[in-house]
């Protein structure tokens, strides 16, 4: 069933808004499938855009703030989208974060999860290192990383600035609405770990609701939901 809201997104914003989040995908040197699908379906069923994924080129920030620097809101909701874009392979990278502070920059945006969500990583490394967690040690020098130990009251501590923004979210735009839909999967996910700058900061059990963000992704996906079943009056059964 057609939309009977109109998005506010034009053409050139959503195509601008998709080099976005493929910048922010190709940060660490790759697209994984879970990313390369999130993209067929912007591109071609959310944004009904006829650009193929390799027809995509990155932008940069001031590009980017030429497009969205005018409208605050539209320019925090693609960074929301973008940050889980960078988290959806389950692993978040330096390169990843940098690009992100790049765009909230030119965007002119001050983003407090974000910046808090480094200071805790570099907190939670600088303890580990003081406690000569052997876990740490372990880890093969060549690649970099660290492993934090799986402490439930920890992943509160580094996750809760993400969480409270994801919190924040109120949806009012059809293709957003969509884009968190397909994002969030309806069923649990396959299990893995929640890799941040090289850091396991939490492990997805096969059971979705011992994941540390799992109230806040339900939470959004049923304000996405209901947003675009009451307001835009659209059939979500697909999504369910």
């Amino acid at each position: 069933m057609t939309s009977i809201v109109k998005s506010s997104l034009n053409k050139e914003q959503t195509t601008t808004w998709l080099r976005g989040l493929m910048s922010v995908a190709y940060a660490d040197g790759e697209l994984d499938a879970t990313e390369k699908d999130l993209f067929d379906h912007f591109s071609h069923e959310e944004f009904a855009s006829t650009i193929e994924i390799s027809e995509l080129q990155p932008i940069a920030p001031d590009d980017l703030a030429k497009v969205f620097g005018e409208n605050p809101n539209i320019a925090e909701n693609f960074m929301r989208t973008a940050v889980m874009v960078a988290l959806a392979d389950g692993i978040y990278s330096v390169t990843e974060d940098d690009i992100l502070h790049q765009y909230c920059d030119a965007l002119g945006l001050k983003v407090k999860a974000l910046d808090a969500l480094r200071k805790n990583l570099e907190k939670a490394k600088e303890q580990a290192e003081e406690d000569n967690l052997e876990s740490w040690l372990e880890e093969t020098e060549h690649t970099g990383t660290f492993i934090i130990p799986h402490d439930p009251e920890h992943h509160q501590t580094v996750l809760a600035p993400i969480k409270d923004w994801l919190d924040g979210w109120d949806i009012h735009d059809p293709k957003v609405a969509h884009m968190v839909c397909k994002m969030i999967p309806p069923q649990c996910p396959f299990e893995r770990d929640v890799v941040i700058f090289g850091k396991k900061v939490a492990h997805i059990p096969a059971m979705c609701k011992l994941n540390p963000l799992y109230d806040q992704l339900v939470g959004l996906r049923f304000r996405a939901l209901s947003y675009l079943a009451d307001e835009c009056q659209e059939d979500v059964s697909r999504y369910c």
